[in-house]
């Protein structure tokens, strides 16, 4: 795999430059110790998966970008569809961080409370602003499920670029890609809720259905193509990788829902343990 250390540093170097506040400012929207940023940035030290994820999120670049440079590049994920781009262009750095501000409250007051719990007013207290700016960003209502839906592909395209680029096989790679799919308490649980209302919606929503048909053909592909890069490494079976696709994403979604709804006997562990039992039956070669 190319080296993009020195690349990757540089490219942070470059957001960082536009940030409108102070690298120790930064260093602490980040949740790093200034002097650990200081070391990642010559080379001394490396930017950690969340880290990474982070610094993308704040600075309204993509983790593909920093790491491999550029939005679309083929990576070990498979990059979101043009549909899954915000409906507003947030402009400037200091736009950006005020959108970024806005939809992180949406994003959170919807997958605690619930898209029809949530009004627009609710996620303007939140932020402390006002009404108008919610709906400068969000024209409509329903623009605050369909953006937090992008956040949630947005995330987790980060997410798997930051974790995986570095992960050369493809059997520890699919496993860390469950892993990462598990709805464990705080982000990943979020974004299972956000998920759940997104389905629910969708059935009613033709508009809503397009979008969730790209957002999960990205996380479709994503497994389709861990699976063909294991079978050319010799360690997956030569079955039908679609199909095994379809199984289990189809084996994560109906466990992550009984998870979410708080089924008895089904938990994390459970779904966890099922998963890979899955992935060592069907998939490994034997």
């Amino acid at each position: 795999m190319q080296d993009t250390t020195a690349a990757l540093r540089q490219r942070v170097r470059d957001v960082l430059r536009q940030y409108p506040g102070s690298q120790r400012a930064f260093a602490e929207q980040i949740g790093l110790d200034p002097t650990k940023l200081s070391k990642s940035l010559t080379g001394t030290r490396r930017f950690t998966p969340a880290e990474l994820t982070r610094i993308a999120e704040l600075t309204g670049v993509t983790v593909n970008w920093l790491i491999n440079g550029g939005d679309d590049v083929e990576t070990v994920a498979a990059a979101p569809q043009r549909t899954a781009r915000p409906v507003r262009d947030p402009g400037d750095l200091r736009e950006a961080s005020r959108y970024q501000q806005i939809l992180d409250a949406a994003w959170h007051l919807i997958a605690e409370r619930g898209y029809h719990s949530v009004r627009v007013s609710d996620v303007a207290k939140e932020c402390g602003t006002s009404a108008a700016t919610i709906h400068y960003y969000f024209p409509g209502r329903d623009d605050l499920l369909t953006e937090t839906l992008r956040y949630s592909v947005r995330q987790a395209f980060d997410r798997q670029v930051a974790e995986l680029h570095a992960i050369e096989d493809a059997h520890e790679r699919l496993l860390r890609l469950v892993e990462l799919q598990l709805p464990t308490p705080g982000l990943l649980r979020h974004e299972w809720s956000i998920w759940l209302q997104v389905w629910n919606e969708s059935a009613l929503n033709p508009d809503l259905q397009v979008l969730h048909s790209d957002s999960y053909t990205r996380w479709h592909d994503t497994i389709a193509r861990t699976i063909r890069q294991g079978q050319e490494q010799g360690v997956f079976a030569d079955t039908d990788a679609e199909e095994l696709t379809v199984t289990l994403t189809a084996l994560i979604d109906g466990l992550g829902i009984q998870v979410l709804a708080g089924r008895p006997g089904r938990s994390v562990e459970r779904m966890r343990k099922a998963l890979r039992e899955y992935v060592e039956r069907e998939i490994v070669r034997h």
